[in-house]
């Protein structure tokens, strides 16, 4: 099941860049981060709510292709969808845009992880609801 496409509009702080003022190329993984939180939020089933049921989404694989180079004050648009492979795992698909231009796309792989027993699990019923929902908007 594929989730709609959520935009998170991110200007790129100092603090993200290299001495050339160029975003570091392991920020991006936290961009991707960034974009995986507001599909989240627009689904309405923000992250705190699998941590409040005893539940973690840990990344398990990452991959990113560098397309482009993004500069401190450029603003990005964060791109991300869901994908829901099976009962355990989440596939969230990223890309990152500064206006027309890709800068890097990818994917994380997330486990859902029951905090008490230590071991994957399936996903909380209330988020296959959510999504539904999601979807079908």
């Amino acid at each position: 099941m594929l989730t709609k496409e959520s935009v998170l509009t991110y200007r790129v702080p100092y603090a993200d860049t290299d001495q050339a003022a160029v975003v570091y190329y392991g920020n991006y993984l936290a961009y991707f981060e960034r974009g995986r939180s507001s599909v989240l939020r627009d689904m309405g089933y923000p992250y705190s709510n699998f941590e409040k049921l005893g539940y973690r989404l840990p990344v398990i694989e990452a991959h990113v292709d560098y397309k482009s180079f993004a500069c401190y004050e450029d603003e990005l648009d964060l791109h991300g969808y869901f994908e829901v492979t099976d009962k355990l795992r989440l596939k969230a698909h990223h890309e990152i845009r500064r206006g027309d231009t890709l800068i890097a796309s990818g994917y994380t792989i997330h486990l859902c992880f029951s905090i008490e027993r230590q071991k994957p699990a399936r996903f909380p019923d209330a988020f296959y609801t959510k999504l539904e929902d999601y979807c079908n908007a």
